[in-house]
């Protein structure tokens, strides 16, 4: 199908999306209720927005905080991430980040700056407290929660599924490299084009894949880098260093169940390194990823086929 009247673009979280419909009077009532959606994750998850619930939380300096479902959600989700990784996908890397320079907007952060203290972040996702029945969170004081591992593709996950059974129609969105699938694909599935960084735009030009369930994220160290210091860093923290993750994969792609285990497992795969391979080969993921040097492995379903299956998942 032509994909310019499925499509509408949308700028959010940061980066630039698309809602894609596949019966095209259904793209409107779509890409309203996935941008509700979108903002809910927004309003409550960003730590750059002083009046988010995560920031509360972040502020709290060890106290239970009453949040919204919303975070519960995304908190829940970035601890199972941590969980099912062993604490490469840690949600406590937020003081990390600000310290190396990322603490703002990205489009906000200063080209180039004084050089990064050292940083000591001891891993304390394992005493993140969260209690469903009084609705409240709670992390250790003097650790922030940093939630753009995951809250991203959770909320690509919810806005493509309510997105989906509000226009009747099969639905993808796609947020700056996190990809979620709703509803009935359109017949030939949804192609999706395959680039190095994870912001690249949905385009029926270049190589592509084609998805018809699940989700797709691409985690890549190419797109969101500063100096500091006349030191190149890059926004994926290894949290047992709280330093840039070494850049063994310049871009790990997978495909998984939901958008959300997708985003997990290449954001692990970034900085696991070269130990990433066999991980995914036992998840039975198929991803494909992309060495410093341009060498491409692909694993599981990739393989030579366009068609990438979506049934693993992470847990």
């Amino acid at each position: 199908m032509s994909l310019s009247r499925h499509r509408a673009r949308i700028d959010v979280l940061g980066t630039t999306g698309y809602v894609l419909a596949s019966d095209p009077s259904g793209l409107a009532v779509a890409t309203a209720v996935a941008l509700c959606e979108i903002d809910v994750i927004d309003r409550t998850c960003s730590r750059f927005r002083a009046d988010s619930d995560l920031s509360r939380v972040n502020g709290a300096e060890g106290r239970a905080m009453s949040v919204s479902p919303a975070l519960l959600d995304a908190v829940e989700v970035a601890v199972r991430a941590a969980r099912v990784t062993d604490g490469d996908v840690d949600p406590t890397v937020g003081r990390a980040l600000r310290v190396v320079g990322y603490d703002r907007d990205f489009g906000s952060v200063s080209a180039d700056g004084p050089p990064v203290l050292t940083v000591s972040v001891a891993q304390r996702w394992a005493d993140i407290s969260i209690d469903r029945a009084l609705r409240t969170v709670r992390v250790p004081a003097g650790v922030a929660l940093d939630l753009g591992a995951t809250a991203k593709a959770l909320a690509a996950d919810r806005a493509a599924f309510a997105a989906a059974a509000a226009a009747g129609c099969g639905v993808l969105v796609s947020l700056g490299g996190d990809i979620a699938l709703g509803g009935e694909p359109p017949p030939e599935g949804w192609p999706v084009m395959v680039d190095d960084r994870q912001d690249a735009p949905i385009s029926e030009q270049g190589p592509t894949v084609v998805l018809r369930t699940g989700g797709l994220a691409t985690s890549s160290t190419t797109a969101r880098r500063w100096r500091r210091g006349g030191v190149e860093l890059h926004h994926l923290i290894d949290p047992r260093t709280c330093r840039p993750a070494a850049e063994v994969w310049r871009t790990a792609t997978v495909a998984a169940a939901c958008c959300v285990d997708a985003n997990i497992a290449s954001t692990a795969a970034i900085i696991r390194g070269s130990a990433a391979v066999e991980w995914l080969e036992g998840l039975g993921l198929a991803a494909r990823l992309v060495a410093a040097d341009g060498t491409e492995v692909r694993i599981g379903g990739w393989g030579g086929a366009r068609e990438i299956p979506a049934g693993a998942s992470t847990s």
